[in-house]
């Protein structure tokens, strides 16, 4: 598969700060060289642990359950809670032109509210790292009329993950999910650390069906 059969490029995109949210995620996508701790209170946590996010600069930071607790839906505080659950959007409604108008030239993508911004952001991942698209609102306020779902997005720290790889008949392997914002960085840095050449190499998309996999499997269905 070649960068043009994902459509990367355009020069109306801009790039986001991909870096911060990236480089706190990258034990997530290669073994930890040592043993992981909690940026607050320095305990030592398990592979599978907590997150906070910094909105104002998207960064996020690794957590014990205690500490992430005392960020747990708080307002006017320097971290958010990530929450931990994933939605599989079986009854989600998107047609081709209305993914057209939100102009991502990929075929993945996020998209959440920044509280900091005072906007839906949408981000998709490139060899890069993450880059920010220019969002179509009126196209965006259409999609969330026809699914309310996206109202109830926790902002910051969940996000609309699009995954569409067919076209035309809607058939094939489009999926949508609303998940924590660091699995989709975690996308982010699986496609980065994976990509080889100009077209990915295989090792790229194997890394990319596998993480599909798992998060269909530890999603909730809204069925």
């Amino acid at each position: 598969m070649s960068m043009e059969s994902i459509g990367i490029g355009g020069s109306h995109v801009v790039a986001a700060p991909p870096n911060r949210p990236f480089m706190a995620l990258k034990r997530l996508v290669r073994p930890a060289a040592t043993v992981e701790r909690c940026e607050l209170c320095s305990l030592e946590l398990a592979p599978e642990h907590e997150h906070l996010l910094d909105p104002l600069s998207r960064r996020l930071v690794c957590s014990c359950t205690a500490c992430a607790m005392l960020f747990d839906l708080q307002a006017d505080v320097k971290f958010r809670r990530v929450p931990r659950r994933v939605r599989f959007l079986t009854n989600f409604h998107l047609t081709d032109a209305q993914w057209d108008g939100l102009f991502i030239p990929i075929n993945m993508a996020f998209f959440f509210h920044s509280t900091p911004a005072g906007k839906i952001v949408a981000l998709y991942p490139s060899p890069a790292g993450a880059t920010e698209s220019t969002l179509a609102l009126d196209t965006w306020g259409e999609i969330v009329d026809s699914n309310p779902i996206l109202a109830t997005m926790q902002p910051d720290v969940e996000a609309l993950l699009v995954k569409r790889l067919s076209r035309g008949d809607g058939s094939g392997s489009a999926e949508y999910y609303l998940a924590p914002i660091d699995q989709c960085y975690k996308l982010v840095g699986l496609l980065r650390a994976n990509w080889q050449g100009l077209s990915g190499g295989s090792q790229v998309w194997q890394a990319l069906a596998t993480f599909f996999e798992q998060l269909r499997e530890r999603s909730e269905s809204d069925a």
